[in-house]
């Protein structure tokens, strides 16, 4: 599969999974609440693809704070290139679901992940 084929969503892991969803990755360092792992129909977990700890405390779905993540989310990507490598390497469709718990749909992680996979940095 080449770059040009990829494409990529992102869904909350309580949403019901969808035939559309091609290869789904939960994007979350944590596994959700509430959700058995033989329901998430998952094709792969890179919970190592999340942002760290200590990033996902400060940033708190604060919308306020939301460029600084961006910026300190991408930069943490850019020094461990081998997870997003891992991602591409193991997707077996062109289309790509990242899957997040996280209430906000808007100020997320999988959103920032999103635009940092399409070169929207």
């Amino acid at each position: 599969m080449n770059d040009d084929e990829i494409t990529f969503q992102i869904k909350r892991i309580y949403d019901t999974p969808d035939s559309h969803d091609g290869f789904r990755v939960l994007v979350d360092r944590l596994w959700p609440r509430g959700i058995r792992k033989e329901d998430a129909q998952l094709d792969l977990w890179l919970g190592d693809i999340s942002p760290s700890s200590r990033l996902r405390k400060w940033f708190g779905h604060d919308p306020t704070r939301w460029d600084d993540f961006l910026e300190r989310y991408f930069a943490e990507l850019d020094a461990n290139p081998q997870v997003v490598t891992e991602l591409f390497q193991k997707a077996t469709s062109g289309k790509i679901t990242l899957l997040f718990a996280a209430k906000d749909v808007q100020h997320n992680h999988a959103v920032a992940l999103k635009m940092y996979l399409e070169g929207e940095e």
